[in-house]
């Protein structure tokens, strides 16, 4: 293929992505509030009218700032490649390291990250503290804010500079089937971070209190007990320092398994309504949901880095791109950054595949506790989160990982 001929395909990538994207947010927005004024039928003697009214409104809030964060985006995508930004940032660090050295690479790959970080940054900003406060689901203050940025940065640097030392240093090393080791690093790596981040890099974002012993501790315990499932403990995340949000999980692998309940679902919730988030949750690891996406990362991964090794050799891929300088740490940036614009149409196929995991898990609660606590807790929870009773289909099935809650709930009633 000739650049010429990449660029071009590029180009017709990125504006029909920018299209389909700004279009199903058009119609989703158009729906939502087409059913702003009527609670629907469903739901009428569950969630008042203000409350569905809110729920519109914030999802409307949220697709406007949205739609403009993916403008700049594709913008600052376009400027970085065939606007020779990339190009640029690479020749700047050649003033102080040798271009195509690994400290090279590590550090055109952290001015990029640092350019994305100041780029989306305002939208985070303005997300946490003018929509999310708007609504008032924002408890964050402004030195939170900040201290999770500087940890954020903390970790990214502690953890990212060894990994990507060792990746740039193996694609430079390895011979041409480099991309099979880093491949079996990455696998491995990612093992390794779900082991240890519940018990090492989570705590440093939020405090995990153990479940104090009670009625619904007891209630829990036999629930696990039923269902055969063993963690390393109960726990209540202090999520109110940041947000009214409600949500409960479970995260690690192996014997470093833990429970994680938010603070603000165990105070919206009664004792049955968490047992039954709870079940839900469990019905993601009975169904060896975990596993199957494990399973596929790795596959994923795997034809993922094939292509990269052979476009690595390819002069079009950076010609194509906006890019004179070839090494590992270019190759890796370019492919990062253009990827999602090539992949975005398989988006629909992983909500698809979500949303029939959340229906085994549904169904996996109603037969370890009451469906209709499951419901109760649901009606809540899109209640007290703001979530939308009435998304456009189309929109739904093209990126929601949750099915409608019209559809969960009346499942669920069935069950």
């Amino acid at each position: 293929m000739s650049a010429s001929a990449f660029t071009l395909l590029f180009l017709c990538f990125v504006f029909l992505t920018l299209g389909l994207r700004l279009w199903l947010a058009w119609r989703h927005g158009r729906h939502v509030l087409a059913h702003r004024a009527q609670v629907p039928a469903a739901f009428a003697d569950k969630i008042p009218l203000d409350a569905h009214q809110k729920a519109a409104d914030y999802t409307l809030a949220r697709l406007k700032v949205g739609a403009l964060e993916l403008v700049v985006e594709t913008g600052l995508l376009l400027a970085l490649t065939l606007g020779g930004g990339l190009q640029s940032i690479h020749d700047l660090f050649t003033r102080w390291l040798a271009a195509g050295s690994i400290w090279h690479g590590i550090a055109f790959l952290g001015g990029l990250s640092v350019v994305s970080f100041l780029v989306g940054l305002p939208f985070s900003l303005w997300r946490t503290f003018v929509t999310e406060a708007r609504f008032g689901f924002n408890t964050t203050t402004l030195s939170v804010f900040i201290g999770d940025l500087l940890k954020g940065a903390l970790v990214a640097i502690v953890i990212g500079v060894p990994v990507m030392a060792l990746v740039l240093w193996m694609m430079q090393a390895s011979g041409p089937n480099w991309w099979v080791w880093v491949w079996a690093f990455w696998l491995g790596f990612n093992m390794l971070v779900m082991v240890l981040y519940p018990i090492v890099i989570a705590p440093l974002f939020n405090k995990f209190t153990p479940l104090e012993d009670g009625a619904l501790k007891t209630r829990i315990e036999a629930l696990l007990t039923r269902c055969g499932f063993r963690s390393s403990g109960l726990f209540v995340m202090d999520g109110s320092r940041r947000s009214a949000h409600g949500n409960a999980y479970f995260t690690g692998l192996g014997a470093a398994k833990r429970i994680v309940f938010f603070d603000t679902l165990i105070t919206k919730l009664d004792a049955n309504e968490v047992e039954a988030v709870l079940a839900h949750e469990l019905g993601h690891f009975k169904r060896r949901h975990l596993l199957q996406r494990v399973a596929f990362m790795a596959a994923a991964s795997f034809v993922l880095l094939a292509l990269l090794g052979w476009l690595i050799g390819q002069p079009f891929f950076y010609e194509g791109l906006g890019m004179q300088a070839r090494d590992a740490a270019v190759a890796l940036a370019l492919f990062l950054y253009v990827l999602p614009i090539f992949t975005f149409p398989l988006t629909p196929l992983g909500s698809l595949w979500s949303r029939k995991h959340e229906f085994e898990a549904d169904a996996y609660a109603a037969s370890h506790a009451q469906a209709g606590d499951l419901v109760s807790a649901l009606v809540k929870l899109y209640r007290d989160n703001a979530g939308t009773l009435t998304p456009d289909p189309l929109y739904s099935a093209f990126y929601d990982s949750h099915p409608p809650a019209p559809v969960r709930i009346a499942r669920l009633q069935t069950a």
